[in-house]
């Protein structure tokens, strides 16, 4: 690992800038650092050391460590001659490392630019500016445009926020220049053309496995941008105390390339630097001391690929002119006036930070290239600061000592390890059960057929049917001590020490997951059927959060790279031959990015990795939707927008004022409902007034007409009444006329009757006062003048046929 300390065998860094150039302050950086890395005088040197901390760890991880400890610690005085063990390593780390490798590369992100440029920073606060005014008078552009039919909104937003939260959400959603999405096209692009999906997966490994990552970006005018992984083991670089490693001022790599390679890459060597290069390799040990014997290859060569950081200063020469202005020109920093030198001199000075590329071969005074590095990345906000080529990180890295999740439970792994041989050892010792036969008791018994119970049949009829046949009494007639003559024999002398290995396999297991916090919810080998799916999530969560810096070394790395490849966009549009290549490429799928490309290199961006949510954390977010939807605090249409957010935080903080927004509706609405109500209940009261109104003048006039039509009924019935009247006075006259008529003749006739019957008396009266005189005169009886039966009933006359039946 890196050690701390001052060195002293670096060139000064306060020479001049041409001094810098020259190709012997290159050499003896490159054998300083050769120096630091790979000095032999304490018996190895930190680049092996490195080298084979790192091949152990990815040897545990593979499950192919060395076995020879295992040996050693199982041997009697280095004797294995009685073990006939499997010493295969049981690859239980290998298990570990997948779930957290494949678990981090699925998580998807995406590649955010932010333009700070003062154009874009200019563009952005005017569409806000914009945005805040035609919220300030949304009231009153409504009014103008149902008045005139004119819109005078400077915005062409569908529906304005109405508070600044909204429109803080609106500005990180939906508001987005052309020059962003050109530049993350251009990023992806580059990403896509690189494989950078592959590499992730590398550099993850690393990080989770050796606990470093470590990524490289480099331009060429033939290939444009070149995005590489980087082998931790091959690094050299300064020590630092950041897990960055934002404080080194040298970082490089050691490869062994061969010597076509070389030739390739470094044009300038001759033939015969070709052929000195490779006679001098046999007695170069700092080539052959990386790599055992049956790796070696003598067509390669061990170069040092380093980035030297330095500064160099900006010299100018300031002149007072005729006119009093001032003339600046360009010196070189070796140009330092005299003060008392006429004529308006003076020095301006900057020091800034440079990068030099430089190439050397291993062992060797052979510096292959030593320059100034060409298209050094320098932020737009800060040109004096410069970015080196490669991006390092290591999460877990203390005083230049760097931990990993592999190199914590290597020792678990070892003790799995002898407890699996154990357990090898202790089942080659076992005995299966056996019988015990007592042959006298088999002597005792008489089969019946003649034949005794031989020890072979017995056996045979125990093993086939269990069953055994034995005398209680023997053939003089004493007990029998025999009488079973087969019995079993327990052997379980080995079964307690198997439960007591396995528990101890166990332990170490779980002491793996509580090291490193995966555990069984994690890797889903012994989910509780009793635990509840929310709890095993919860746990899974938690086993998460165990490796959540391995995902956010990684995270740091893309956004590294894709602020270097942010900044190399620019060279790529003004240097490379494929630069109308790589625009059509961008502008392939938004034909609008193509203009704003040609001046891409003009902008700074702001490049920041937003990842999106997980299971977990979209259950919740899920959840939350579900509970207000439930609850009626937003709508559907709500609902549908927040799930379409990748941004957990602010697809919450945009619930929240959905949320808010929708009280606040519901709140006006009811309002308006309430005011409604008021106003139809006025409105009905006053209809109810006015139909009591027209009611009772309804009723009036009904009344008046009634009264009317009263009158007139009763005059016409008086008229009726006369009418009727004079018709039964008149017909009362005649009546009476009729009747005075009858009782007149009435009387009249009573009185001729009177008279009819006086006369009639008078006649019978004269008849029998003839007959009376006649009666005496002549001297006859008296005679009867009552009526001689035939003007009386009687006589035997019978009424009874006329009663009523």
């Amino acid at each position: 690992m890196a050690e701390s300390g001052i060195k002293s065998y670096f060139p000064s860094q306060t020479v001049s800038d041409a001094e810098k150039l020259s190709y012997d302050y290159g050499l003896k950086v490159g054998q300083a650092i050769e120096t630091e890395w790979f000095n032999n005088d304490r018996g190895s040197n930190k680049y092996r050391i490195n080298h084979n901390n790192f091949h152990n760890l990815r040897l545990y991880a593979r499950g192919e460590q060395s076995i020879q400890k295992y040996k050693d610690e199982l041997s009697i005085n280095g004797d294995l001659s009685y073990l006939n063990l499997d010493w295969k390593p049981v690859p239980i780390i290998s298990k570990f490392v997948d779930i957290v490798v494949n678990g981090i590369t699925e998580r998807m992100y995406d590649i955010k630019a932010f333009s700070q440029s003062p154009n874009g920073v200019e563009k952005r606060t005017k569409y806000m500016e914009g945005i805040l005014g035609d919220m300030q008078m949304q009231q009153f552009d409504q009014d103008i445009e149902q008045r005139l039919g004119v819109s005078l909104r400077e915005s062409n937003v569908k529906k304005l926020p109405d508070t600044d939260e909204e429109l803080g959400i609106h500005m990180q959603l939906d508001y987005k220049q052309t020059v962003e999405i050109a530049e993350e096209q251009a990023l992806n692009t580059l990403f896509e053309g690189n494989k950078y999906e592959l590499i992730k997966k590398q550099f993850y490994y690393d990080l989770t496995v050796l606990g470093i990552g470590a990524v490289k970006s480099s331009f060429n005018t033939s290939e444009g941008v070149v995005i590489d992984y980087v082998d931790p083991a091959n690094l050299v670089y300064s020590y630092s105390d950041s897990p960055y490693f934002d404080d080194i001022y040298y970082v490089g790599e050691v490869k062994s390339i061969p010597i076509n390679e070389l030739a390739k890459q470094f044009p300038h060597l001759t033939e015969a630097n070709l052929e000195d290069i490779m006679k001098n390799k046999a007695t170069n040990k700092s080539n052959s001391s990386r790599y055992s014997v049956d790796k070696e290859d003598n067509n390669t060569i061990q170069i040092l690929y380093f980035n030297y950081k330095t500064y160099m200063n900006e010299v100018y020469k300031v002149k007072e002119t005729g006119s009093g202005a001032d003339k600046i020109i360009s010196k070189d920093d070796s140009f330092n006036p005299p003060a008392d030198k006429e004529g308006g001199y003076s020095r301006i000075l900057r020091s800034i930070e440079c990068l030099y590329d430089g190439a050397m071969i291993l062992g060797t005074e052979k510096l292959l290239r030593w320059e100034m590095s060409k298209n050094m990345m320098r932020p737009k906000s800060d040109f004096t600061k410069v970015k080196m080529n490669y991006a390092i990180v290591a999460p877990r890295m203390y005083n230049g000592k760097i931990d990993s999740l592999v190199k914590r439970i290597t020792g678990f792994a070892d003790m799995i390890q002898l407890t699996h041989l154990k357990l090898q050892q202790v089942m080659s010792r076992l005995t299966p059960d056996g019988v015990y036969l007592d042959a006298d008791g088999l002597a005792e018994i008489d089969l019946g057929n003649g034949t005794n119970y031989n020890p072979q049949e017995a056996l045979n009829m125990f093993f086939q049917t269990g069953s055994v046949i034995g005398r209680s009494f023997t053939s003089e007639g004493d007990l029998n001590p025999g009488k079973v003559p087969i019995q079993e024999i327990q052997s379980g002398s080995g079964g307690q020490k198997l439960q007591s290995l396995i528990g101890t396999y166990n332990y170490y297991l779980q002491m793996i997951r509580d090291v490193t916090g995966l555990n069984e919810a994690r890797d889903g080998s012994m989910p509780d059927k009793n635990a509840l799916v929310g709890v095993q999530k919860l746990a899974a969560a938690n086993s998460n959060t165990a490796t959540r810096h391995i995902l956010q070394a990684g995270l740091y790395l893309t956004a590294e790279i894709a602020e270097c490849l942010s900044l190399r966009i620019s060279d790529i549009l003004e240097y490379s031959p494929t630069a109308d290549a790589f625009i059509q490429a961008i502008g392939a799928h938004n034909v609008a990015t193509l203009d704003e490309m040609k001046n891409l290199h003009l902008y700074d961006f702001g490049i920041f990795i937003e990842l999106q949510p997980d299971e977990e954390e979209k259950a919740m977010l899920e959840n939350n939707i579900q509970m207000a939807l439930q609850q009626q605090n937003i709508n559907i249409e709500d609902a549908i927008d927040l799930r379409e957010i990748r941004n957990i935080r602010l697809a919450n903080q945009l619930l929240k004022i959905r949320r808010k927004r929708k009280e606040e509706t519901d709140r006006q609405l009811q309002l308006e409902n309430i005011q409604a109500q008021t106003e139809s209940n006025t409105q009905a009261a006053q209809a109810a007034a006015q139909m009591e109104i027209q009611k009772q003048q309804v009723l009036t006039d009904s009344e008046a007409q009634l009264e009317q039509m009263k009158a007139q009924i009763n005059s016409e019935r008086m008229q009726q009444e006369v009418m009727h009247k004079k018709d039964l006075m008149a017909l009362e006259f005649q009546y009476n006329m009729q009747l005075k008529g009858i009782e007149v003749d009435g009387v009249k006739e009573r009185e001729r009757q009177k008279e009819d019957r006086k006369d009639e008396r008078t006649k019978i009266q004269a008849t029998q006062q003839s007959e009376m005189i006649e009666q005496r005169n002549s001297g006859k009886p008296p005679k009867n003048f009552e009526s001689a039966g035939n003007d009386i009933l009687g006589g035997g006359f019978d009424l009874g046929a006329f009663d009523p039946r």
